[in-house]
């Protein structure tokens, strides 16, 4: 027989621990969504920003792509015969610097020898020399865009050039190149050497074949009714600027009609529209490298480096003057808060982490693309249990899809159902990683204050119940 005061304690002790229970219960339920704090996301966030040149002073300012050039006759040395090595040591020294790579081939670069591969040259594919003006000490040798065997040769280089790099992570983009002056698809002011549009179609179907994973940029958009240009607004290519913030913004004047945002409204609504599903990139006007950052830029050409951002949706540009020459922290900093808009910018509005039946945990994310443009890759996502050690106790793949986050200031609304197993019972707190394909690539990281900057990578969502 059980004394009373047993019995009182025995109740006591009950009652004690159901109303723990039902606070713990209630408090769950009433807790709601969780405000995650936002902070400035890094500048050296993957697959955007201002982009060096491969290895030159590159550490002058945070970046996470790198830029190079390769003459085609380095690569293509026979019919059907290719020699890799020289792309593939630039692509082991960027991501050997935890950067992916922005590449071009060209057939023709003012100032150097014809990248036209020695065994076409030898069998016959004319090459004329030319120079801009009387005056200029740089030489132009461009090919015959028109023979037959060069266009054949390289519709094979395009295919066996996706077959080995289409899946390489440490590609980032590709701008097509191969023809024109630098691969710009231009020979001006000689344009009567340049390909044909039955040339540049082929062209176009052969990248459009051989690329499914890494995104092509041309240099150029181009409706159906362009005078020189095939059309391509209806393929599924990106667009690079080559002259951003200085021949960008439509002015309205006929003279500028080149201008890229003129150029691309004259392409028609598919070309305005392609930001939304494929990149767009470019390289800052050499006459504005680095002073495009000041207060007030000195250059009269000079055009406002944020509204070409904003109306270009631009991920990237290629820039010198921020990695030649040591400037000053304003600059810097200036920099760095435009760079930081390009592209996508990411951040975690709120975070609603519930018990669900059994050991479940339901896991609901308000997210905002506060960028201009959306992060264009499949890159895999998942959520983790971090003990208060730091230690991963376990992790969950998620099938959210980061592309799909296009620049609004509406939210994103993610949700999942997490079944625990090896964290169940123990204490932790729920994190989001984004996985950089490339092994030692840059992390994509988020503009909240819970985001972990050290090499873990974790962004820190909340407690698990």
């Amino acid at each position: 027989m059980i004394a009373p005061l047993t019995l009182t304690v025995i109740w006591r002790f009950a009652a004690r621990w159901l109303l723990v229970c039902s606070m713990v219960i209630f408090s769950t339920a009433l807790a709601g969504p969780v405000r995650l704090e936002p902070a400035d996301s890094p500048v050296d966030n993957p697959m955007k920003g201002l982009v060096p040149y491969a290895g030159k002073s590159a550490e002058r300012f945070p970046h996470s792509l790198e830029f190079d050039y390769l003459p085609l006759a380095k690569l293509l040395t026979g019919p059907g015969q290719y020699n890799w090595q020289p792309l593939d040591d630039k692509l082991v020294a960027i991501s050997g610097r935890a950067c992916q790579a922005v590449f071009r081939i060209w057939l023709e670069f003012p100032g150097q020898p014809s990248g036209l591969p020695d065994y076409l040259a030898k069998a016959g594919v004319k090459v004329t020399e030319w120079k801009e003006g009387e005056k200029s000490p740089k030489s132009n040798f461009t090919p015959d865009y028109e023979d037959e065997r060069l266009v054949a040769a390289l519709e094979q280089f395009i295919a066996a050039l996706g077959q080995r790099y289409d899946n390489d992570a440490r590609v980032g983009f590709l701008t097509a190149g191969l023809l024109g002056s630098w691969g710009e698809w231009h020979t001006y002011p000689r344009s009567e050497l340049f390909a044909s549009k039955r040339t540049q179609e082929r062209i176009l179907v052969a990248y459009e074949r051989a690329f499914q994973r890494v995104p092509v940029l041309l240099r150029y958009p181009a409706g159906s009714d362009d005078h020189g240009l095939a059309a391509n607004a209806h393929r599924p290519f990106g667009y690079h600027d080559d002259s951003f913030a200085w021949g960008t913004l439509d002015t309205g004047r006929k003279d500028d009609s080149w201008f890229y945002l003129s150029a691309l409204k004259v392409a028609g609504p598919l070309a305005m529209e392609r930001w939304k599903t494929h990149p767009i990139g470019g390289e800052i006007r050499p006459e504005v490298w680095g002073l495009i950052f000041d207060e007030k830029p000195s250059h009269p050409k000079a055009q406002d480096f944020a509204t070409c951002v904003r109306e270009t949706h631009a991920s990237w540009v290629m820039d010198s003057g921020m990695f030649r020459d040591k400037t000053d922290p304003e600059r810097i900093a200036r920099a760095s808060a435009q760079v930081r808009r390009m592209g996508y910018d990411l951040r975690i509005a709120t975070a609603d982490i519930t018990r669900h039946e059994g050991h479940g945990v339901a896991v609901a994310l308000e997210i905002v693309n506060q960028g201009v443009a959306p992060f264009y890759q499949d890159w895999r996502m998942e959520l983790a249990a971090i003990a208060p050690d730091g230690a991963v106790l376990e992790t969950w793949p998620v099938k959210w899809m980061l592309r799909e986050l296009r620049p609004s200031a509406k939210p994103t609304r993610w949700e999942t159902l997490l079944e625990r197993t090896g964290s169940r019972g123990r204490a932790g707190t729920l994190a989001l990683r984004v996985v950089n394909p490339m092994p030692g690539g840059k992390r994509l990281r988020f503009a909240n204050a819970t985001e972990d900057r050290d090499a873990k990578g974790w962004l820190s969502l909340g407690p698990l119940p």
